[in-house]
């Protein structure tokens, strides 16, 4: 190494930052320890690379920074605030507890130094308590204790103490530029010490490195004494203006701290040879024996120092800067400066960083440390960590092996802000608008990479460590997912590089390979039916398209604003519950002009609906006229949009709405329980005694037991007095748990395009239905069972389709028992017209009058498609009443020439006692291939 480099280390290494609180002028004592313990040194020009190229990496850092501080108003957190509200809290919150983390066995570090030459001073006067060790134990342990009291105190102590050790520090500056003024006396110039001299610093500026050290060896010792930046913006809840304070602050404490490297490097180097004995006898007594080096030009002869250990000069003498100086206790006095206002920077810091970090309740363990205490809401907690880990270290007193790590997490945090510039410049965010302009998007990313990159020169298993903390502690914050909103970059560029992806969808025309059902599905308010969408996202989840619709049909005003109120929470309650789906709503004059609505406008480009799912609607025979031709409406206008159609049935029906509304009351009247209970304990009136009496007679009219969450529904309540119907909770939750050993039985009554078969397959490939087995039911002949068994065995393996088995339905055509229709023509019996029993006129009247009716021309026209579903229901009955779900042909009706309560009656007799059953018609669009 460089020879002069010794010098860098007085001044301050962190850069001071302007604000509400005057000049904490942040040093280090990093660079003392590291470089006064090297006797390996690189003199001249490759030692001010070193300078530059560590400002160049805290100057574009700088840049990033400022911008950052200068697009919105800056809290309390410093690095933590700047990285996670640019990142969001995964790369925030792993970057945040080791940043403060690395700020307080940084405190460690500092009061280390400190206590290092403490000793030292103790050991030259014989005064050691204990041993050297002990001794460094004690004084740190004293020292951090002190520090630990001017924090507690408050900032005003802390920045009246750093004022004071900043005059200090400048002094001893000050004190060592003189001294490199004042003539040599012969003691100091055989200590190496020549005043300014063109043939020292012409010497000193060519490198000479030794015992093995290089360039990035020392570059590594340096840059350490370049961390620190961020101690202004570590502080920002307590800065009157941390948007111009901090960009301000930090810009100028780097350019005077890298004048000051500079000059006293320079200085140094042209003052200072390399080797010196100490020996005022070691003078040029004849030119043979001047070696032509510059001291040996100046009447001194160094020779000896070639081969062997001489302890001055630049080379060898840590205390250089002290002979050097006019005054050399104030160099000591300097370095105590800077390493104790470096370690109370350090202690002020972390706590706040910390506190910052549990407020947002990322780590909810760490909650307990973000309360704080008195008018600046102080983080006494944190203080009291900071404190333990500090003092931890300081009793170790051996920080060789941590302290690469810890300026790894420094310089992580470093690429960090500049990422955070960079990603928030590149995902071209509106709210990215920073008042400071000296940025560049392309120089903040280069300024990471430079980061990157210096943290393995330093160390690279430093590096490495560092990485595999921050990743694992990514991970742990994506996998909690805390629920905080920021508006980070991250969210600007999911939205810039979805609407990429989709506008680069719609160049592509669509191929029967890459076909999936992406379903429109008639939920309601998405929590009110839950197994409709649960049995939806079983076969859409990770493959395609989700959307919940709700309409609200009547008024319009009152609609629109029903409509408003909910529709954040009800996507909310989709993420919550992670159900990978979107909610849309739509304001009507009826159900069936919102679901044309949402059939024709849901969507972007090729993320469209293509097959609408809807529920049966199970009390038809109750509904009125208009509500059942609106959802007959419904399936003939998705056909006319040539969706495809999906209507799942189970036994209990979907609406858990009264569930819902019976558990919202119920916490209602807990919370006013509470409210009452607490009122009792301020106030004991009587009348308060006999509200809570009827509050109870009241409650106990539910019987039913309270349950303290009701972010699902998935707790179940229990049951009284039929209150509550578990059967129809517990359907409600039948989609939700894995289905077992079983069969998913297809029963592919007509070509559609094959939907009916790509519903099934995709089922079976998540992990709830893995183990249930296809069968495959279609209708044939009795004299061709086995060729057409083989036919549509061939066409499954074309199709890559696995399945069980196929069967052959023969009898699929003949007519169903007695009892079986009889059952058919009690349920059709209400709704029929009879007109062949009475007079024509009569008949036309009555048909006039209700024209909704059957008429016996239309059921006699329809008697054959009557007999199917009827004869289907048999069947059904007899081969898949033990299967896990039945996916069913859905009977299509021509329009105007079925009635809907007929239509309906084929679809209740044709699904009527089963397991969950899935009616399905495609669009008459293929969607399966052979071809690859």
């Amino acid at each position: 190494m460089g020879a002069w480099l010794v010098i860098v280390v007085v001044p301050l290494s962190h850069p001071l930052s302007i604000g509400h609180t005057p000049f904490p002028w942040e040093c280090t004592a990093m660079p003392c320890e590291g470089v006064l313990h090297q006797r390996e040194h690189m003199l001249g020009g490759l030692g001010v690379v070193i300078i530059c190229l560590s400002v160049v990496v805290t100057m574009l850092t700088g840049f990033s920074m400022s911008a950052i501080c200068t697009n919105g108003i800056v809290r309390g957190g410093g690095a933590y605030y700047l990285i996670s509200r640019s990142l969001g809290p995964e790369f925030g919150g792993s970057i945040g507890l080791i940043f403060a983390f690395a700020n307080a066995v940084a405190v460690a570090m500092y009061v280390v130094g400190f206590s290092e030459t403490v000793v030292d001073l103790l050991k030259v006067n014989d005064a050691l308590m204990i041993d050297e060790t002990n001794d460094i134990r004690i004084v740190g342990t004293i020292t951090v204790i002190l520090l630990l009291g001017i924090s507690v105190a408050g900032m005003e102590w802390e920045a009246k103490t750093q004022v004071v050790l900043l005059i200090i520090l400048l002094i001893a500056i000050v004190n060592f530029f003189i001294g490199t003024v004042i003539p040599s006396t012969k003691e100091k110039m055989a200590q190496g010490f020549f005043n300014y001299k063109a043939s020292i610093f012409a010497e000193n500026f060519g490198p000479e490195f030794r015992n093995g050290e290089g360039f990035f060896s020392v570059f590594a010792i340096f840059f350490p004494a370049a961390t620190g930046i961020l101690a202004g913006a570590n502080i920002s809840g307590d800065l009157k203006d941390p948007q111009g304070a901090i960009p301000k602050g930090t810009m100028l404490a780097i350019l005077i701290t890298t004048i000051a490297y500079l000059a006293v490097a320079i200085c140094a180097a042209a003052c200072v040879v390399r080797d010196a004995t100490g020996s005022m006898n070691d003078t040029v007594t004849s030119i043979l024996q001047c070696n032509g080096s510059a001291a040996c030009t100046l009447g001194y002869n160094f020779s000896i120092c070639e081969t062997e250990k001489c302890n001055y000069g630049l080379m060898n003498n840590f205390q250089v800067m002290s002979m050097v100086s006019g005054f050399g206790p104030l160099i000591i006095a300097g370095i105590f400066s800077a390493t104790l206002s470096s370690a109370l920077a350090s202690l002020v810091s972390a706590p706040k960083v910390f506190q910052a970090l549990c407020k947002d309740n990322i780590y909810k363990a760490l909650h307990f440390f973000a309360k704080g205490q008195g008018k600046n809401n102080e983080p006494i907690r944190g203080y009291v960590l900071t404190f333990i880990i500090a003092v931890a270290f300081i009793l170790i007193a051996e920080l060789n092996a941590i302290a690469p790590i810890i300026s790894n997490f420094f310089l992580a945090s470093y690429a960090l802000i500049n990422f955070s510039c960079f990603h928030a410049s590149y995902a071209k965010s509106p709210g990215w608008r920073p008042a400071y302009k000296y940025y560049n998007m392309w120089v903040s990313l280069f300024g990471a990479m430079l980061c990157c990159g210096v943290m393995f020169v330093i160390n690279w298993w430093a590096a490495v460590i560092t990485y595999g903390i921050e990743l694992f502690l990514y991970i742990y914050v994506t996998y909690k997912k805390p629920e905080v909103n920021w508006g980070s970059s991250a969210q600007a560029l999911h939205y810039t590089n979805a609407l990429n992806s989709a506008l680069e969808l719609d160049t592509i025309d669509d191929h029967v390979k890459n076909f999936r059902p992406q379903c429109l599905v008639l939920t309601g308010a998405p929590m009110a039916r839950p197994a409709l969408l649960d049995i939806t996202n079983s076969f859409t989840k990770n493959t395609g398209l989700c959307i919940c619709c709700e309409v609200f049909a009547g008024p319009r005003k009152q609609a629109v604003k029903e409509m408003n109120s909910g529709m954040s929470k009800k996507q909310k309650w989709l993420t919550k519950n992670k159900k990978k789906a979107f909610y849309a709503a739509v304001a009507a004059d009826s159900f069936r002009d919102g679901v044309r609505t949402l059939l024709q406008a849901s969507g972007l480009g090729r993320l469209k609906p293509n097959t609408l799912v809807m529920g049966f609607k199970k009390e038809w025979r109750q509904a009125s006229t208009v509500d059942l031709a609106n959802y007959v409406g419904v399936l003939h206008d998705a056909f006319d949009f040539e969706y495809g159609v999906a209507i799942v049935r189970i036994s209990q029906g979907f609406d858990i709405s009264a569930i819902l509304q019976a558990q919202d009351e119920l916490q209602r009247l807990e919370q006013e329980r509470l409210a009452l209970e607490a009122t009792m304990k301020e106030n004991e009136f009587q009348n308060g005694n006999s509200r809570i009496r009827r509050f109870f007679s009241k409650s106990s009219k539910l019987n039913i037991t309270a349950n303290s969450s009701t972010k699902d529904i998935s707790p179940t309540p229990q049951v009284h007095g039929g209150e509550y119907n578990q059967r129809l909770v517990e359907s409600s939750e039948q989609f939700k748990k894995k289905q077992g050993k079983g069969t998913i039985d297809v029963w592919w009554l007509f070509d559609d395009g094959g939907l009916t078969l790509l519903i099934p397959h995709l089922l079976t490939l998540k992990k709830k239905w893995k183990d249930c087995k296809l069968r495959i039911f279609i209708g044939g002949k009795v004299n061709r069972i086995e060729d057409e068994k083989m036919m549509m065995a061939s066409l499954l393996s074309k199709f890559r389709i696995k399945f069980a088995d196929v069967y052959i339905l023969a009898d699929i055509n003949t007519k169903p028992s007695k009892e079986s229709w009889k059952f058919f023509e009690e349920m059709i019996e209400p709704y029929r017209l009879h007109e062949s029993a009475m007079d024509v006129p009569t008949a036309e009247k009555v048909r006039r009058e209700n024209p909704w009716k059957i008429t016996d021309s239309e059921l006699e026209m329809l008697i054959e498609k009557s007999y199917r579903q009827v004869r289907l229901n048999e069947l059904l009955q007899e081969h898949s009443r033990s299967a896990n779900l039945i996916v069913l042909s859905l009977p299509v009706a021509r329009k105007g020439t079925v009635s809907d309560h007929l239509y309906m009656a084929w679809v209740e007799i044709l699904s009527k006692n089963l397991p969950p059953v899935i009616l399905v018609r495609g669009n008459h669009k293929s969607v399966l291939t052979f071809y690859s």
